[in-house]
């Protein structure tokens, strides 16, 4: 029993150590090793347009707030909140029961002075005429002629008071001053309202187009308009400020810069810039936070690199390793502008053509000879891999399950067939058969549980 397993475990052992040899003596020689296969992508010089990224919120470009210019109960409102109004559109009514008495007063007030008026200027008449006859002194004709002038000016006074009167009735009224969405009514019907309230009864915005106003550093702004002064009109014309939203979507419509606030804050040291973006679908609403992408200048001829490829050395400085043409790793040192996208906009230290690596960086280095293989190369090789491994276990489960199914359980021969090696090793003074008798026993009673 203890030969049978010494010769399993050398026909075993020996296998396996046969196969260790040569990779041991592979690793002994690191040049017979084969270069590591690392994923590379070829690198082409482009003009980029150099950006800047500025936070910022949205607000209307127009806002008013309605509150009442009379007193009185809030009766009706006459306008559906959130939708869109116009200029004079009737949005609440004030009871006006007052207003019109007043009104009424006011026009007989001006009845009786035009009455009085009328009977002035009669008097102012007659004295005349007897002045011209010398019935009447120049006392009494300057008297009834300052009498007849008091009752015409009362008259305009009173037609004051009566227009005074119709415009606080007309302001029972409530109308929108403005173009744009009405918010959320303030007030209620039956609530009671004064002139010139500070709380409005609600708020008109106009969202078309909108207001974005960002902050820049000082610094940042000289740069930027001194680039402006070096550009021709034609380039300045052309550039483009765009919205990047909260959800980080690039909003589809472009805008303008339209002014800039003269003045920097002494705490924060920025200057608040003020931009135009059309909103025909009121994307933008007032108050949300965005970040503008404004173009300052373009840069030629520079180099889009994979942020996966490149990384700091110990001072900090932006580095990359490139194969050259003999598939040898070099180590570059970058001049990095800004970030664009997931790559770094390169203007020294790559070129056109380099063959910059982005996968496999941790087990290679400068000097190594590496098998470069481009990366759209590599995804569709590691496509075809996947395919070809879902499809494998497929064809090996059906070739198991034949296998299965042919495979009938082999009949016991019975323990007294012993090979003849086994019988040659039976101690000389006990027979083969009892050899082979007495192990039968002993694996029958191994298998039984026992009591």
């Amino acid at each position: 029993m203890f030969a049978l397993s010494r010769r399993m475990a050398i026909s075993v052992i020996l296998p396996l150590a046969a196969g260790l040899a040569p990779m041991a003596a592979l690793a002994q020689d690191p040049s017979q090793m084969p270069p590591p296969p690392v994923t590379v992508v070829t690198l082409h010089a482009q003009d980029v347009a150099l950006t800047t990224t500025l936070p910022g919120r949205v607000t209307a470009s127009a806002e008013a707030e309605v509150r009442p210019q009379v007193n009185g109960i809030v009766t009706e409102r006459l306008f559906d909140e959130g939708s869109h109004v116009k200029v004079g559109d009737p949005l609440f009514r004030i009871d006006a029961t007052t207003y019109q008495a007043a009104v009424a007063q006011a026009e007989a007030a001006v009845a009786q002075a035009r009455a009085q008026a009328e009977a002035a200027r009669r008097e102012a008449e007659r004295v005349g005429a007897l002045r011209d006859r010398r019935v009447a002194s120049e006392s009494t004709t300057d008297n009834a002629i300052a009498a007849r002038d008091s009752a015409e000016a009362a008259v305009k006074v009173a037609e004051a008071q009566l227009q005074t009167a119709r415009i606080e009735l007309e302001r029972t009224t409530i109308r929108a001053e403005l173009d744009g969405e009405i918010g959320l009514a303030q007030t209620s019907q039956g609530v009671l309202v004064t002139a010139s309230q500070p709380t409005p009864l609600a708020v008109i915005r106009k969202l078309d187009p909108v207001h974005v106003d960002v902050t820049q550093s000082a610094a940042e702004l000289i740069r930027f308009r001194r680039e402006m002064a070096a550009q021709s009109a034609e380039s300045q014309s052309d550039r483009k400020v765009t919205l990047r939203l909260a959800d980080g979507t690039e909003y589809d419509q472009e805008g303008r810069l339209t002014a800039a606030e003269p003045y920097v804050n002494e705490t924060t040291g920025v200057v608040t810039l003020r931009l135009a973006f059309a909103n025909p679908d009121r994307t933008l609403l007032p108050g949300m936070y965005v970040q503008a992408v404004v173009q300052q200048a373009t840069a030629q001829n520079v180099i889009l690199a994979p942020q996966e490829g490149v990384s700091r050395d110990r001072r900090g400085q932006p580095i990359a390793l490139v194969v050259n043409a003999d598939n040898a790793v070099e180590q570059r040192q970058l001049t990095i502008l800004q970030d664009m996208g997931n790559s770094w906009i390169v203007s020294e230290g790559l070129h056109d053509g380099d063959r910059i690596v982005v996968e496999g960086l941790q087990k290679i280095g400068p000097g190594m000879t590496v098998t470069p293989e481009e990366r759209q190369a590599a995804a569709a090789e590691a496509a075809q891999d996947g395919a070809a491994e879902g499809a494998a276990p497929e064809a090996g489960t059906g070739a198991d399950a034949s296998a299965s199914a042919g495979e009938q359980p082999a009949p016991e021969a019975g323990n007294a067939e012993q090979p003849a090696e086994e019988s040659a090793e039976q101690p000389a003074d006990q027979p083969a058969a009892e050899g082979a008798g007495a192990e039968s026993a002993t694996e029958t009673g191994a298998g039984q549980p026992a009591n």
